[in-house]
């Protein structure tokens, strides 16, 4: 929220003496490892050692503070979770050094200093990363437990009643670190409310905002459902700015994706086509397929004793095969067989026919059902993985029989075909999976693939760690 309070200020100012004292901490500690602690082969000291290396730490410490600082890693409240951080703080460490390298190495000292020591900094930006991931940890623990603790200060009114505005309304709620309340909903057109809405009230529609806006006591307004006028929304804006509301809008993830477009030309003709994604790049592909290829042996190696113990469980817990094969749909929309471990019977849809999981499953074994709420059930995809027919991560595989239904029913649903399916994704961690909303996972699939990055890539896969939300 861009309005702070004194607490976000001090949170912040907390932060950044934190890290200063991290990265200076790092710095003089490489120093002491390389020259004094006796474990690495010196043959001379440097005069005023760590005089030498003070300045230069400091200087360190003024440029990372500063990417810090570009990078909004001082932005207060702090929303997401903490392993969603780790990247960009890396990231920004990395720059960090890398920039203090360069100034150091092409600045002359005076004699009878000598040049800085390469594996000197190697250390101190190993060592000083390390400290601000831990100190980072630390921090964001102490502002969770001030926030749990801090009166609310914000109200917001949710403008729609759908799926996204569900999936804000939760947010909000288990966030203590926004302040905030929901006073209630306000829809736009007809359809009913998402089930899993909230126990706050729908106050009225979007007609008569001006009005509820003020009753309400909200001093954010922030809308999902965009199904109005471009004079309505304007009118809304200018309403919040005059009354110091806080305007806040989900953007709409379709839109954004069929606003990429590329001008091309034949001849003298000029022609509109959709703009690339990442991943339609040579050099993105094989970077992403390297990572995989690594990423799946190790995923292979670690997940080895966790195999030959669920081997063991499932064929105790009901009679059948430990691995369960099914066709799934993938690149282009070229069917693979998919590899999981069994929970269920070996006949568990000979009746019902391809349906998908529910919570609490009656189908599913006892050991089952624990390697699902665990995604253990999926460790056997690092194989087709590494045979090239998924990715990491990626848009889930879905079964032939429900693209058949989909792909003519839900806009835009053929284009996740676009890429390599995933062993996890962006939707998933984010609980879009099982019997929830096929429309919702369309979002969060374009939205991965239009904004691809390997940073991207290491976010969803630390989230998937702890990302159990539908995992049935």
């Amino acid at each position: 929220m861009k309005r702070r309070d004194a607490s976000d200020v001090w949170s912040a100012l907390r932060a950044l003496l934190a890290d200063a004292l991290a990265i200076m901490g790092g710095w003089l500690l490489a120093v002491w490892l390389r020259f004094d602690s006796g474990w690495i082969g010196v043959e001379s000291r440097p005069p005023a050692l760590y005089v030498m290396y003070g300045w230069a730490a400091a200087f360190a410490t003024l440029i990372h503070l500063f990417i810090f600082q570009s990078l909004e890693l001082y932005r207060r409240p702090q929303t997401d979770r903490f392993e969603n951080k780790i990247p960009r703080l890396v990231r920004a460490m990395a720059i960090g050094l890398l920039l203090s390298s360069a100034f150091a190495f092409v600045i002359r000292l005076p004699e009878p200093f000598p040049p800085f020591s390469r594996l000197t900094f190697a250390l101190a930006g190993g060592l000083s990363t390390l400290l601000v991931v831990l100190e980072r940890y630390l921090l964001f623990r102490l502002e969770l437990h001030e926030a749990r603790h801090s009166p609310i200060r914000n109200t917001a009114l949710i403008v729609g009643t759908d799926a996204v505005a569900a999936n804000l309304a939760r947010t909000i709620r288990r966030d203590p670190r926004l302040k905030m309340r929901i006073a209630g909903f306000v829809a736009v057109g007809d359809e009913p409310p998402a089930p899993d809405l909230g126990s706050e009230p729908i106050l009225g529609r979007v007609e008569d905002l001006e009005r509820l806006l003020p009753e309400s006591g909200a001093n954010h307004l922030m809308v999902c459902d965009t199904r109005m006028s471009r004079e309505r929304m304007m009118g809304l804006i200018i309403f919040c700015e005059r009354h110091l509301i806080e305007f806040l809008m989900v953007p709409d993830l379709f839109r954004i994706v069929t606003g990429r477009v590329d001008l091309i030309t034949l001849g003298s003709i000029p022609l509109l086509g959709m703009g690339r994604w990442p991943l339609d790049y040579f050099g993105n592909r094989l970077l992403k397929r390297c990572v995989d290829i690594v990423g799946a042996v190790i995923g292979l190696i670690l997940s080895a004793p966790i195999l030959l113990w669920a081997a063991i469980a499932i064929k105790r817990s009901s009679p059948g095969p430990v691995f369960y094969r099914q066709l799934r749909c993938g690149e282009g929309g070229r069917l693979f067989t998919l590899y999981k471990l069994r929970t269920m019977p070996v006949d568990a849809e000979s009746e019902s026919g391809p349906v998908w999981t529910k919570a609490d499953d009656p189908r599913r074994t006892p050991i089952g059902r624990f390697l699902r709420e665990h995604n253990l059930d999926e460790l056997p995809q690092f194989w087709n993985v590494l045979k090239g027919e998924m990715s990491l991560v990626g848009p889930r595989p879905e079964r032939p029989y429900f693209v058949e239904q989909f792909r003519d029913d839900i806009r835009q649903y053929m284009l996740r075909h676009m890429s390599k399916p995933g062993i996890t994704g962006w939707a998933q961690v984010n609980g879009l999976r099982g019997d929830t909303s096929i429309e919702e996972r369309i979002r969060y699939d374009l939205y991965y693939l239009e904004n691809w990055s390997l940073a991207f890539d290491f976010k969803i896969l630390l989230k998937t760690l702890t990302a159990r939300e539908n995992a049935y």
